[in-house]
Protein backbone atom coordinates (compact mmCIF):
# COMPACT_ATOMS: atom_id res chain seq x y z
CA UNK A 1 0.00 0.00 0.00
CA UNK A 2 3.12 2.06 0.39
CA UNK A 3 3.65 2.53 -3.28
CA UNK A 4 0.34 3.21 -3.86
CA UNK A 5 0.55 6.20 -1.49
CA UNK A 6 4.00 7.09 -2.91
CA UNK A 7 2.48 7.29 -6.89
CA UNK A 8 -0.42 9.48 -5.47
CA UNK A 9 2.14 11.82 -3.93
CA UNK A 10 4.24 11.67 -6.87
CA UNK A 11 1.21 12.54 -8.94
CA UNK A 12 -0.35 15.05 -6.70
CA UNK A 13 3.30 17.08 -6.82
CA UNK A 14 3.02 16.46 -10.59
CA UNK A 15 6.16 14.21 -10.47
CA UNK A 16 6.56 11.66 -13.35
CA UNK A 17 5.92 8.26 -11.79
CA UNK A 18 8.81 6.10 -12.23
CA UNK A 19 11.06 3.63 -10.52
CA UNK A 20 13.19 5.97 -9.48
CA UNK A 21 11.41 8.25 -8.02
CA UNK A 22 8.98 6.03 -6.46
CA UNK A 23 11.86 4.06 -4.66
CA UNK A 24 13.32 7.46 -3.69
CA UNK A 25 9.61 8.15 -2.11
CA UNK A 26 9.56 4.99 -0.28
CA UNK A 27 13.06 5.15 1.05
CA UNK A 28 11.99 8.69 2.18
CA UNK A 29 9.32 7.15 4.49
CA UNK A 30 11.60 4.59 6.12
CA UNK A 31 10.88 1.75 4.20
CA UNK A 32 13.05 -0.21 2.07
CA UNK A 33 11.66 -0.48 -1.32
CA UNK A 34 11.03 -4.09 -3.12
CA UNK A 35 11.85 -3.87 -6.44
CA UNK A 36 9.08 -6.06 -7.27
CA UNK A 37 6.46 -3.96 -5.98
CA UNK A 38 8.17 -0.89 -7.39
CA UNK A 39 8.39 -2.27 -10.51
CA UNK A 40 4.62 -3.54 -10.31
CA UNK A 41 3.33 -0.35 -9.34
CA UNK A 42 4.98 1.61 -12.36
CA UNK A 43 3.58 -0.66 -14.75
CA UNK A 44 0.21 -0.87 -13.42
CA UNK A 45 0.32 2.77 -13.69
CA UNK A 46 1.28 3.15 -17.20
CA UNK A 47 -1.16 4.81 -19.19
CA UNK A 48 -3.42 5.25 -16.75
CA UNK A 49 -5.15 8.86 -16.23
CA UNK A 50 -4.95 8.89 -12.42
CA UNK A 51 -7.05 12.48 -12.31
CA UNK A 52 -10.11 10.56 -14.05
CA UNK A 53 -9.42 7.29 -11.74
CA UNK A 54 -9.82 9.34 -8.40
CA UNK A 55 -12.87 11.81 -10.17
CA UNK A 56 -14.61 8.27 -11.39
CA UNK A 57 -14.15 7.06 -7.72
CA UNK A 58 -15.53 9.96 -5.55
CA UNK A 59 -18.37 9.90 -7.96
CA UNK A 60 -19.02 6.21 -7.30
CA UNK A 61 -19.93 6.59 -3.45
CA UNK A 62 -22.61 9.10 -4.04
CA UNK A 63 -23.95 7.34 -7.16
CA UNK A 64 -24.59 4.10 -5.25
CA UNK A 65 -25.98 5.92 -2.30
CA UNK A 66 -28.55 7.37 -4.48
CA UNK A 67 -29.70 3.82 -5.87
CA UNK A 68 -30.02 2.55 -2.36
CA UNK A 69 -32.12 5.75 -0.92
CA UNK A 70 -35.78 5.12 -1.54
CA UNK A 71 -37.66 7.65 -3.66
CA UNK A 72 -40.09 9.85 -2.11
CA UNK A 73 -42.84 8.41 -3.80
CA UNK A 74 -42.41 4.68 -3.00
CA UNK A 75 -41.80 5.28 0.72
CA UNK A 76 -45.03 7.11 0.74
CA UNK A 77 -46.75 4.25 -0.91
CA UNK A 78 -45.01 1.71 2.18
CA UNK A 79 -46.13 3.37 4.69
CA UNK A 80 -49.53 3.91 3.22
CA UNK A 81 -49.56 -0.02 2.74
CA UNK A 82 -49.09 -0.37 6.52
CA UNK A 83 -51.30 2.07 7.96
CA UNK A 84 -54.14 0.51 5.93
CA UNK A 85 -54.59 -3.20 7.29
CA UNK A 86 -54.26 -2.31 11.35
CA UNK A 87 -55.39 -5.85 13.90
CA UNK A 88 -58.28 -3.69 15.22
CA UNK A 89 -59.46 -4.04 11.63
CA UNK A 90 -58.92 -7.33 10.82
CA UNK A 91 -60.57 -8.16 14.48
CA UNK A 92 -63.28 -6.08 13.95
CA UNK A 93 -64.08 -8.01 10.33
CA UNK A 94 -63.43 -11.16 11.79
CA UNK A 95 -66.06 -10.77 14.38
CA UNK A 96 -68.87 -9.54 11.25
CA UNK A 97 -67.92 -12.98 10.03
CA UNK A 98 -69.38 -14.95 12.49
CA UNK A 99 -71.73 -12.60 14.18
Amino acid sequence: MEYVYAAMLLHSLGKEINEESLKKVVAAAGVEPDEAQVKSVVSALKGVDIDKVISEAQAAPVAAQQAAAPKQGEEKKEEKKEAAVKPEETAAGLSSLFG
